[in-house]
């Protein structure tokens, strides 16, 4: 089969994709400098797939290195990029250190590309592309709004960067799947998402409360227009999320893509507010959470909802997996990642 590079691939979505990618039969090479990502999940990936993958850790901001790579692996196919740094709140603090992770990294790969007679590249891109969107659901003909953080401004960019060298590259074919919020754990509790430090995102926030790492989990605001005076966001399991990266990567390797670049949302289409994911956590582990409504934070959007139309019918793909699965799944990760 064919040999695919995943970068980022030790990282919560790029460890759940190998893993899929593997199941399909693919060989997967891994790329990952480990700055957060943990060695312990090529232990996890080859436990749950029987083999093991290709791993070089490697800096991709280093030119040379990126080049290097890149002859030593002349028969790459593909690429699922994953490689970035994501907290909004940090790349607020450090914006030259996320600007040049998240975009010369992109541009040397994309060098790369270039130069092979034929590539597919499949990008991780984000719904903050699109902001506070004026309609809900969102579908991939919103209008990309001014983003709210530099991380948000480089998924942006770099989806034009990927666009632009398309255009020019008649070799290279290109998918930009702009992603909701990710959640939940692979059932085999193997591989689950591992934020170094205080987590950024909300479910593990939830898990490492209820667990007692975190004394009180913040509920930021209850005073939106919404049903409960919550954020809503569309969770959707990371397990689907993976597949549809391979379902998207096998488009472009069968030639089954309408143009070089095309974009997809991947979501379940269903929003749900911050007090529906504490509930729905509190209901499949019966645990009761020590949460505490406290005021709005700073770029936090109302509500993102996904249109999920085009990826439903062009890539035929849908999520299967449940907010009740994803949580349930992130609770028995969190308790085997405690004991270990």
């Amino acid at each position: 089969m064919d040999k695919i590079l995943v970068t980022g691939g030790l990282g919560f979505i790029g460890s759940h994709t190998v893993v899929e990618l593997q199941n399909e039969g693919y060989e997967v090479v891994i790329i990952d400098d480990l700055s957060n990502s943990s060695i312990k999940a090529l232990d996890g990936i080859t436990s749950i797939t029987g083999e093991k993958p290709i791993f070089e850790k490697l800096d991709l901001k280093e030119k040379s290195a990126v080049e290097t790579f890149f002859k030593k692996h002349q028969d790459i196919k593909g690429v699922i990029h994953f490689a970035a740094s994501k907290a909004v709140g940090e790349s607020v603090k450090e914006p030259l250190l996320y600007y040049e992770n998240n975009l010369s990294t992109l541009v040397y790969i994309l060098k790369e590309l270039k130069k092979l007679p034929e590539a597919s590249f499949i990008f991780s891109s984000s719904c903050t592309v699109y902001g506070q969107a004026d309609e809900l659901p969102i579908t991939e003909n919103a209008p990309v709004k001014q983003a709210e953080s530099p991380y948000g401004n480089t998924k942006q960019i770099g989806e034009e960067i990927i666009r632009d060298t398309c255009k020019v590259t008649p070799g290279l074919k290109a998918i930009a799947l702009r992603y909701f919020n990710p959640v939940g754990a692979h059932e085999s509790t193997k591989i689950g998402e591992l934020p170094i430090g205080v987590p950024q995102n909300l479910v593990p926030f939830i898990t490492q409360t209820a667990i007692g790492l975190r004394e009180q989990l913040s509920v930021f605001g209850d005073d939106y227009p919404t049903p409960d005076g919550t954020c809503i966001r569309d969770y959707i399991h990371v397990v689907d999320l993976a597949k549809a990266h391979v379902i998207a990567l096998k488009r472009l390797l069968k030639n089954k893509n309408k143009s070089n670049y095309e974009t997809f949302n991947l979501g379940t289409g269903k929003g749900s507010t911050v007090l529906e994911v504490v509930h729905a956590f509190e209901r499949v582990s019966g645990k009761k959470l020590n949460y505490k409504i406290v005021g709005r934070r700073e770029g936090d959007i109302i509500s993102a909802y996904a249109d999920t139309t085009k990826a439903n019918n062009e890539l035929g793909w849908k999520s299967q997996l449940s907010l009740d699965d994803a949580m349930r799944s992130a609770w028995k990760w969190e308790q085997v990642v405690r004991k270990s």
